[in-house]
């Protein structure tokens, strides 16, 4: 049995971790949570992780979560899969992605997306929404130029590593309904960036696990 279980949400951030292991190689079981029925609440869960989010890493019976703490764990455990790179300027760089998308760009999005965690009554609600879309469009707009500084690479630049697969996760919620931007118009680089993640077979296989159908921009 693996010693490694991964708590997701299909299409939640989560997604990053669950290509990471893939991507690894790593044996782990994968285990989905229904997020729309507020699973991720229930008192089962909440004793896995107390955030009551996922995603969820339990390595034996110690849990890691938040995103770049998985990602930087899975790649460390396994080396091999040189999914972080070995150079002091681009260990900083790949730190400065995950948490430039961690704690950046995702709670701008969720204020799109929850309006009712931050606001209460209907017309405050609607101004929270309205400035968020604003200001998550200005944050694209910055991994689109930073990613056009290097066209046709990965996050890093000629090697691929853990912060593709969470660039990913915000380009598919850039495509998706919440947001509704026309994602190969507005953002062709951010889209070509997808377009390859797409391609990888690790990619696709976690795609088919958490029933996810995404189109090729």
């Amino acid at each position: 049995m693996a010693d490694l279980k991964l708590f997701y949400a299909p299409g939640a951030c989560s997604l990053a971790s669950h290509i990471a292991l893939e991507e690894a190689g790593a044996e782990f079981e994968a285990v989905r949570i229904d997020t729309a029925s507020g699973e991720q609440r229930s008192a089962a869960y909440l004793r896995i992780n107390p955030k009551g989010r996922v995603p969820a890493l339990a390595v034996g019976e110690t849990v890691i979560t938040e995103n770049p703490a998985i990602l930087r764990y899975v790649s460390q455990r396994f080396p091999e899969s040189v999914l972080w790179p070995s150079t002091l300027l681009e260990d900083a760089r790949c730190a400065e992605w995950l948490a430039f998308l961690g704690s950046g760009v995702h709670p701008v999005y969720a204020h799109v997306r929850r309006p009712e965690r931050y606001a209460t009554g209907d017309a405050a609600k609607a101004d929270v929404v309205e400035t968020a879309r604003r200001s998550t469009r200005e944050l694209f707009e910055m991994i689109e130029a930073r990613l056009a500084e290097r066209p046709g690479a990965w996050a890093l630049g000629e090697r691929y590593s853990v912060a593709d697969p969470y660039l990913f996760v915000f380009w598919q919620w850039g495509a998706g309904a919440v947001l509704g931007y026309d994602m190969a118009s507005d953002f062709p680089v951010s889209s070509d960036h997808a377009r390859r993640m797409l391609a990888r077979p690790a990619v696709a296989r976690v795609l088919a696990r958490e029933g996810l159908d995404i189109a090729t921009p």
